[in-house]
């Protein structure tokens, strides 16, 4: 059977700005594509063009015939006054669904969703339940094919368990943008990352994205194999050119041709190697005040509702807390309450002495019409980091923004820029506590590796809310967690907070909260001695490293007979090469143990 999608040699540019160049992408039955890349690489443009919302520059986009598509944009919003059974009802009317059909697939769609209340109006819903919504619009009329934009973003942990479970054992097949790698690893079944560092444009590797991980990083070597080859022949090549050959003859000619030929293959190949990621480094006040804030029997409520109750709870210094719960209730509460913006309806808030704070706020709130380079810097052209004066278009590149754009206005800048903005601004604050809400929507993969590289070396207090959860899983040395009848509890990590969670929204019976939570005093100042996390290349490296020293240490074994077979000892050459390998061998195996030994302690 042919595609569903099929799209070649697409093409497509904003200005001079080319987004990507001659890509192929298709789509067969029973795919499950996690589409990545950095910011900016076109990845929703692309999305765009497969769902027909948009023309590419160049190429086509062959769709089998009577093929469904479900499209799910980045955004959900939905019109004033329109209700869920309204949406579901025009979405059913719209895929051609018998009417005769519409109301059991309506009903049973809305089930699965968790939208029981039909006649709730769509606009009034919560970020989450929007997104919610805004999926089961998509697959309600049973499309072929799924394309998804940043689904997880706005959805709590009972939202992605839902979506993940619905691309697991639907029909249909899928197309999904996220840089959620828990998201990734759980239900995609190819990976293809959009990126021009790839002589294709992209990389498409079939399985998961581990197994992605290990292909790109095999491809990336090979690359750079191919770069020290072609770097050594054009070498050559110029060093012979400089002798001044005679064109005239027929050899001459054609190699001064494959020379200049060597020479742009080596340019194109180098301009393909050279990446970049953003530069993040959040800076403390390395104040040595132990208790930051501590929370007494505080209790929040709005209006009749009650967000928490009787919380107790130490930010210590250097905790790294990861405040979870699912949507309303109530982490961006607990956030303004440390930050003041809010009193505690009952209980005491004590906070110690001239406590500096910096807080990223999910809703990104950036001046639209000034420009990059006065939302960076709004009183010069240079900013003042770690003590030191620096251009802002420096401070700007560490960011990845080139100089063109500090003349741009912040309303052009996509998510994941916005996002970048923000972050370089909160840079500038040294903070005793930092405050992070959902800092990690839009973000690509190896911006957000660097955030949590920056986040474990950070030497203040930290609380964490997002959706992330292997961020969740790598940065928190403890986790809040939060339920929506006004409860809390600490936990030790995150999967111990998520398996308490599924237990109290089962049909089985909850498990008690006191034996899942560890004394909040105790969990909360053990976050300095707290064990660092592997990241995903390096969990997979230590799952093998062991079979990896046994296959070393065989070779060295066998590298020290060889050294000792009586036919080697008495031929000059041969003893001198199997020297070399013994040298060769013990070496490699010492540096096994050493990272070995490593990769052990950072495990914990």
């Amino acid at each position: 059977m042919p595609p569903i999608l099929n799209a070649q040699g697409l093409s497509k540019s904003f200005g001079a700005t080319p987004l990507f160049r001659d890509i192929a992408f298709t789509v067969s039955d029973g795919d499950r594509i996690g589409l990545i890349g950095p910011n900016g690489a076109g990845k929703s443009t692309l999305l765009k063009v497969l769902a027909g919302d948009e023309d590419a520059d160049a190429g086509d986009v062959a769709m089998r015939k009577r093929a469904r598509i479900g499209y799910v944009r980045q955004e959900s919003h939905f019109a004033p006054g329109v209700t869920v059974r309204q949406v579901l009802e025009a979405a059913l009317k719209a895929g051609h669904v018998a009417e005769a059909e519409r109301e059991g697939k309506l009903r049973e769609t809305s089930g699965r969703i968790g939208l029981t209340d039909l006649d709730a109006e769509a606009a009034k819903l919560s970020g989450g339940w929007r997104k919610r919504l805004a999926i089961a619009e998509a697959v309600v009329a049973a499309p072929d094919v799924l394309l998804l934009d940043e689904p997880t973003n706005h959805l709590d942990l009972a939202g992605i368990t839902w979506l993940e479970e619905l691309l697991n054992t639907g029909s249909f097949a899928a197309v999904i943008i996220t840089h959620d790698r828990y998201f990734l690893e759980n239900t995609a079944t190819v990976i293809v990352e959009l990126n021009r560092i790839y002589a294709d444009g992209l990389l498409r590797v079939q399985g998961s994205y581990s197994k992605f991980i290990e292909a790109r990083q095999a491809y990336l070597e090979s690359q750079s194999r191919l770069e020290d080859s072609l770097r050594n022949r054009v070498r050559t090549e110029i060093e012979w050119l400089r002798r001044g050959p005679k064109a005239r003859a027929t050899k001459a000619k054609a190699r001064i041709d494959n020379a200049h030929q060597l020479i742009g293959q080596l340019k194109e190949v180098s301009s393909r190697s050279a990446s970049s990621t953003a530069s993040i480094d959040f800076a403390s006040t390395e104040r040595q005040t132990k208790r930051l804030i501590e929370l007494e029997n505080v209790g929040i409520r709005l209006g009749d509702r009650k967000i928490v109750e009787d919380l107790s709870f130490l930010f210590a210094n250097g905790t790294r807390v990861g405040l979870v719960g699912p949507n309303g209730s109530g982490k961006t509460t607990i956030l303004r309450l440390l930050r003041g913006e809010l009193a505690p309806s009952h209980g005491e808030v004590k906070k110690a002495g001239s406590l500096r704070i910096v807080y990223f706020s999910q809703a990104r709130e950036l001046p639209e019409k000034v420009t990059l380079r006065r939302a960076l810097a709004p009183d010069s052209d240079s900013v003042v980091y770690q003590d030191r004066v620096i251009h802002v278009a420096s401070y700007a590149q560490k960011f990845l923004f080139s100089s063109e754009q500090l003349n741009q206005p912040v309303e052009r800048l996509s998510g994941g820029e916005r996002a970048r903005v923000l972050i370089a601004r909160l840079m500038l604050e040294p903070a005793d506590l930092l405050l992070l809400d959902e800092p990690t929507n839009d973000l690509d993969i190896a911006t957000l590796e660097v955030l949590e590289e920056s986040l474990l070396e950070y030497k203040g207090a930290l609380v964490l809310v997002t959706h992330d959860r292997y961020m969740l899983d790598r940065v928190s040395t403890t986790v809040l967690g939060l339920d929506a009848k006004g409860s809390a509890a600490t936990f030790a990590d995150y999967g111990q907070w998520e398996q308490w969670f599924l237990e109290q929204n089962s049909d089985r019976p909850a498990r008690d909260v006191e034996e899942a939570a560890k004394p909040v005093e105790t969990q909360a100042a053990s976050g300095s001695a707290a064990k660092k996390k592997l990241s995903y290349l390096e969990a997979r490296e230590f799952a093998g490293i062991e079979e990896r020293v046994e296959v070393a240490d065989a070779k060295l074994n066998a590298a020290r007979d060889r050294v000792d077979d009586p036919e080697v000892a008495v031929d000059a050459a041969k003893l001198t090469e199997a020297l070399a390998a013994l040298e060769s061998a013990q070496h490699e195996l010492d540096t096994l143990y050493a990272r070995w030994a490593e990769l052990t302690e950072k495990a914990g």
